[in-house]
C-alpha cells in the first residue's frame, strides 16, 4: 500500500489533539515560524534542509508532514527528504494558509 502524499489541516489537528501526530516539519523562514506555527512543529528552513537533514534525527521510515506558507518550498523539501531515503513524506494540504484559514491553533 502506498503511503498518503497529503494530509488536510483538520486531520492533522485531530492527530495532534489525540497525541498521535507524525513529526511535523515547518520549512518556512525563521521570521515566518516565529509569527506562528503548527503546535509541535520542528523548524528547518527549506534551503538548509539538504545540508542539515541528518541533524534532525528523524526516522526515515516514520510518517513526516512538511509544510510551508503556500506550497512551493514544501514540495522542494519533500524532494530533498525523499532523496535522503524518507519513505512517508506527506504535504499539508493548503499549507499554513489553510491551517490559518481553518482557525486552527498556532504556537509562537
Amino acid at each position: 500500500m502506498t503511503p498518503p502524499r497529503q494530509i488536510d489541516a483538520n486531520a492533522l489537528a485531530d492527530a495532534i489533539v489525540a497525541q498521535r501526530a507524525p513529526t511535523i516539519l515547518d520549512v518556512r523562514s525563521a521570521a515566518e515560524y516565529r509569527s506562528g506555527h503548527i503546535p509541535g512543529a520542528v523548524h528547518m528552513p527549506f534551503w538548509l534542509l539538504p545540508f542539515r537533514v541528518r541533524s534532525l534525527e528523524l526516522q526515515r521510515d516514520e510518517p513526516l508532514v512538511v509544510y510551508c506558507g503556500h506550497g512551493p518550498r514544501a514540495h522542494l523539501a519533500r524532494t530533498a527528504l525523499e532523496r535522503e531515503g524518507f519513505q512517508q513524506v506527506m504535504l499539508l494540504t493548503g499549507h499554513m494558509q489553510a491551517w490559518r484559514t481553518a482557525g486552527l491553533p498556532q504556537e509562537t
